[in-house]
């Protein structure tokens, strides 16, 4: 069994307060929630049951915080949840979220891999992944939404393009080229057809 160690009142909402656990911050609840339940310094409690306090009482406030979240972009899963945990709600309250907005397909990772690949510009597949990954998106629906997606050739050509401006179209420059469209994260294939279109050989 736990021991609550402290109860802050939080710096920024003098109507909550920090519960920590063990010496650790564990999650945050309304000062009334807290007075409700009589947890206090010193009390042995099981973390279960505070993650079931949170639950109750929090679950529809936790759901907005959310919702004022996405209002400004579409989340992924991970998101969404790092969001609420660093608001200090407990993995029961950030599951329950997560799970209601799947439901109601206000959160769908396939979706935000699907519009992020169409959005973005000037990046092959492999950065993509790459940036898709970093946002915490599902490697499922990463993998889908690229699979689905071909590479758009007359892009590539288009990012070779600006990077070629002003540049002498010789072969080291093209091989340079080459490489920054590489490094773009497109694949041989793009970049070779796209290279072609400035008469270069093949590499």
């Amino acid at each position: 069994m736990a021991e609550i160690t402290s109860i802050e009142p939080q710096i920024k909402d003098k109507t909550r307060c920090n519960v920590y656990v063990d010496g650790r911050f564990y999650c945050g609840i309304k000062l009334e929630v807290a007075v409700k339940y009589h947890l206090k310094a010193g009390m042995h409690i099981e973390k279960e049951r505070l993650d079931e306090i949170q639950l109750e009482t929090e679950k529809s406030q936790a759901m907005d915080k959310a919702m004022t979240h996405l209002s400004a972009s579409m989340k992924t899963r991970k998101q969404i949840s790092d969001f609420l945990s660093k608001k200090g709600y407990t993995e029961a309250v950030i599951n329950y979220v997560i799970e209601r907005l799947e439901y109601y397909k206000l959160v769908d990772d396939y979706a935000y891999c699907r519009a992020y690949v169409q959005s973005v510009k000037g990046k092959g597949k492999r950065a993509l992944e790459a940036d898709l990954l970093k946002r915490g998106a599902d490697k499922k629906a990463v993998q889908t939404a690229l699979d689905e997606t071909e590479e758009d050739c007359d892009a590539a050509a288009a990012v070779l393009e600006k990077y070629l401006r002003g540049k002498a179209c010789d072969k080291n420059t093209l091989y340079k080229g080459f490489k920054y469209l590489l490094s773009k994260g497109y694949g041989y294939d793009t970049v070779k057809t796209a290279l072609e279109r400035f008469s270069y050989e093949d590499y």
